[in-house]
Parts: structure tokens; C-alpha cells; sequence
């Protein structure tokens, strides 16, 4: 296969010594057009073709101009390569077993194939799996995906504790908690389940309260936690209404407690050995969690909700443990700031362990809970000048914009600039810098940037979940 790469003479050297690995592959010819590869015209491009006989041209994926003309006219498929130079030899690599897009630059292409990829591969994966036993359809153990469980503390004092169920269930979790504390009363489980009846999943009551779990057996499909004080109580009565059960230790054995819970009829038992937080005999509970005779319930929340570090390591972690062990249904919640996304980042983590089937470690498998670091650090191209100066500080007076002071801040997900009343919104932030713009809203360039700067922040804060403070440090 013989290949045309133009690029830029910034980056031609990266270029240059990627294409040396790939001389026994392909034949490829490098070409400078000028300084900057994605300033490619297509009449250059058609110039550089009339040259000799190419099976494939691979543009920068920085490319902005349309060369479907120039393939028209030559016959040449045209594809956009990467963004980056420093990723073309991941590109090379795969170039015999993928069609790039021709609008789509190939890093980003090949990202979005692989995560679909990845997500057939599970999808076929859980169709093809047997289990335990199923709640509602959703198959549970055996060889399926780890389920996870979100939990919704306190949920008797929701203002919309319907709004909360649909919310984890989009942002992933196959099983939505209710849990109640002392504090709630039979009417008040009674209404919460009523209100959650009808909605399209599993549902679990997360109680001890004997007459708490019976006030939801209607609609709940599994109760949490039944042990050798309530079991006696309200385990026939779990076992009449068909739901299955998370069995803990208490005073008896877990394994004490599993016969006990089978021998009131409970059909579908989960086994919680218990997962202790980090400090405080994670690394010694683990142990517990050996073949049980039942699917085994990991209470990774517990551990992530008592941990100072950011939850999308804890959570990639912590699923990753639970595979080892063969757990069938993993707990998670989002009940502190911390722990915001924590019910979306660990349905990511569960899919990563699901593709971990014949690999020795969960890497390169097309999908990740990389979120502020990065892969790869990309090795870009010197900058050249000629002269340079050292920026002095800004002035610490401020010259104020003529047309007045613009108030930024996010509102449910959106960017939002007020102006004399004027509330623009917007999920980019150059979407809301233009509209500010172009109703003449900013008039001096320092106040231009100022904004550019506060907008970019404020959607990163968005991005991210984070806190948003218009002059504050981000």
C-alpha cells in the first residue's frame, strides 16, 4: 500500500521517525506543505497527487478545508489522520483492519469504534452468560456482568424521590436503594415505593426494621439487609412476596445466617460478607469474601465514602476487586459531594471488568475512568520565534468595560451570562462568549478576555462537577 502524509514542517521530524517504524508495511511518502500541516489547500493536495500513484492519502485530522473534490477528480480515497502527530503511529498500526472517516480526524474515529466495539463485546457477552437467578429480568451472578446497586439514603426525606430513581438509573445503575432510617415510618416507605412503582427496574428497600422491609415488600425486589435478628420477624414474609435477599453476619455466622434465610423460603440470596473501609480492616475483610454458595454483595461504597481521594480511581479499583472475587452485585452511592458521578463512574468500571474476560488486566480495552489525566502526554513540536519578552504583571487597577459588568454562573449544566438583565445561556463557552459579542455586550479587549477565561472555567466546572466561582481560583 502506498501512502501520501503531507504535514508541516513543525511537525515533520515526529512525523518523519513514526513512518520509519511502518517502512516494512506500507510505502509511505512524507510531504512538507509548509509550516503548518492543517493549513493543507486542496489544490495543494491535488498538486501533490498528480505526482505519483497513491492507494491512500492521510490528511491532518487539524485539517479545516474539504478535499472531496480532489478525490473525486483522482480516484484517491482522502482520510483525516490524527489530531496529533505524536498518535499517527497508533493509527499505522491499525491501518490494514480499519476504514478511517473522511471528516472525523483518527484519533478521535478510532476512540468512538473501539468504545463501540467494546460495548458489543459486553452486550454479547451478558446475552450469552448464565446466572444465579434473574430479578425482573436482570440476570444476577453466574458468569454476567457485575450489577451495581445505588443507593438513595434517606429516602423518605426526597422531595422527588422519583426525579432521584430515574436519575440513577440513566446514569447507569441496575438496581436503585431505597434506604430509610429509624426515623421513617411504615406510611413513609409505603409512599416512596408507591411513587417509584411503575418505574422501569429493579427496586431494593435498604432497611433492618422489620416493619420497614414489610411496608415495601409490594414493590421492592430486594431487601437489605435480613440477619439473625429480623430474619425470625420478616423472613416468611419476604419469602411470600417473591423478593430476594442480601443476608449480612450479625451475632450468627454469614453462613449461619444464608441457611437460616433459605429455610424461611427466601428463593434468591445474596451474600454480604461486609467490606470494611480502608483503615479499618479492608484488606482483612477481603478475605471473607470466598465461595459462598450464593452470588456474593460488595459494599464498595463504604470503602469510597470514607476515603479523601477522588472517586473514579477508588471506584475502577474497587470494581476490579470485586471481579476477582467473583461478586455479582456491587454497591455504590453518591451520598457526599465527593462521590458526585460515583453511580456513573462505577457502571464504567463494572463494563471494564467485564472486558477483562481472557486479559490478564483491565488496559487498553477501549473504554476507561481516565478523566483529568490523560494516557499518553503528547510530545508536540518546538515553538520558533525569533525574539521574545517577559509578560510584566497586569495592572492591578482595573479599567472597567463602559457597557457594565457581566455576572457569570452554571445553572443545571449550563453557562450563564447576565447582562442588564440579560441572562444568555449556553453549554460551550464560546457559544456564550459570541452571543456576547455579537449583542455588542463587551466593548474593551482586556474585559473580552477576562470573560473568555471566567466562560472557559465555568465550563470546565460543569465538565468536571465542580464548584464555580466567578474570580475565584478553579
Amino acid at each position: 500500500m502506498r501512502i501520501l502524509l503531507p504535514t508541516g514542517s513543525a511537525t515533520a521530524p515526529i512525523v518523519t521517525e513514526i513512518v520509519d517504524r511502518f517502512r516494512d508495511r506500507y510505502a509511505i511518502d512524507v510531504a512538507v506543505t509548509g509550516e503548518i500541516a492543517s493549513f493543507l489547500t486542496a489544490d495543494h493536495l491535488r498538486r501533490l497527487l498528480a505526482g505519483g500513484a497513491y492507494d491512500m492519502v492521510l490528511v491532518s485530522g487539524m485539517c479545516t478545508a474539504s478535499f472531496a473534490a480532489v478525490e473525486e477528480e483522482t480516484g484517491v480515497p482522502i482520510y483525516r489522520g490524527p489530531r496529533h502527530a505524536a498518535d499517527l503511529g497508533l493509527v499505522l498500526a491499525v491501518l490494514e483492519t480499519v476504514h478511517l472517516s473522511r471528516s472525523i480526524p483518527a484519533d478521535e474515529f478510532l476512540a468512538v469504534e473501539r468504545r463501540q466495539e467494546a460495548y458489543r463485546k459486553i452486550a454479547k457477552r451478558e446475552e450469552e452468560s448464565a446466572c444465579d437467578f434473574l430479578i425482573r429480568g436482570l440476570k444476577i451472578g453466574g458468569e454476567s456482568r457485575i450489577k451495581v446497586l445505588a443507593e438513595i439514603m434517606d429516602a423518605h426525606r426526597r422531595e422527588d424521590i422519583r426525579a432521584e430513581v430515574e436519575r440513577f438509573f440513566a446514569s447507569g445503575a441496575d438496581i436503585v436503594d431505597l434506604g430509610f432510617g429509624f426515623d421513617a415510618s411504615p406510611e413513609d416507605v409505603r409512599r416512596c415505593f408507591a411513587e417509584t412503582a411503575d418505574c422501569d427496574g429493579v427496586l431494593a428497600v435498604d432497611t433492618q426494621e422489620p416493619r420497614l422491609i414489610a411496608a415495601a415488600l409490594d414493590r421492592a425486589d430486594i431487601v437489605l439487609s435480613l440477619h439473625d435478628g429480623n430474619l425470625p420477624e420478616i423472613g416468611s414474609a419476604v419469602a411470600d412476596a417473591g423478593a430476594a435477599a442480601v443476608i449480612v453476619p450479625r451475632d450468627k455466622s454469614l453462613a449461619e445466617n444464608l441457611r437460616q434465610a433459605s429455610d424461611a423460603g427466601i428463593c434468591c440470596l445474596l451474600a454480604d460478607p461486609l467490606l470494611q473501609p480502608a483503615g479499618s480492616g479492608l484488606v482483612e475483610s477481603l478475605a471473607a469474601f470466598s465461595p459462598a454458595g450464593h452470588p456474593l454483595f460488595f459494599g464498595a461504597g463504604n470503602v469510597v465514602e470514607l476515603l479523601d481521594a477522588d472517586s473514579p480511581g477508588a471506584n475502577a479499583l474497587l470494581a476490579a476487586m470485586a471481579y476477582e472475587v467473583g461478586a455479582a452485585v456491587i454497591f455504590t452511592s453518591e451520598h457526599s459531594d465527593k462521590t458526585h458521578a460515583s453511580v456513573a463512574e462505577m457502571r464504567r468500571a463494572t463494563e471494564m471488568a467485564a472486558l477483562l474476560h481472557g486479559r490478564p488486566y483491565p488496559k487498553d480495552l477501549g473504554l476507561d475512568l481516565l478523566i483529568l489525566k490523560e494516557k499518553r502526554r503528547r510530545r508536540e513540536p518546538p515553538l520558533t520565534y525569533t525574539s521574545e519578552a517577559a509578560a510584566p504583571p497586569m495592572p492591578e487597577e482595573v479599567t472597567y468595560d463602559p457597557l457594565g459588568c457581566i455576572r457569570i454562573g452554571i445553572e443545571d449544566g449550563w453557562i450563564v451570562a447576565v447582562h442588564k438583565g440579560r441572562a444568555i445561556r449556553g453549554r460551550r463557552w464560546e457559544d456564550v462568549f459570541h452571543a456576547l459579542l455579537t449583542e455588542g455586550r463587551v466593548s474593551l479587549m482586556d474585559h473580552a478576555a477576562y470573560l473568555g477565561k471566567e466562560l472557559y472555567k465555568a465550563e470546565l466546572a460543569i465538565r468536571f462537577n465542580r464548584s464555580f466561582e466567578q474570580d475565584g481560583r478553579f
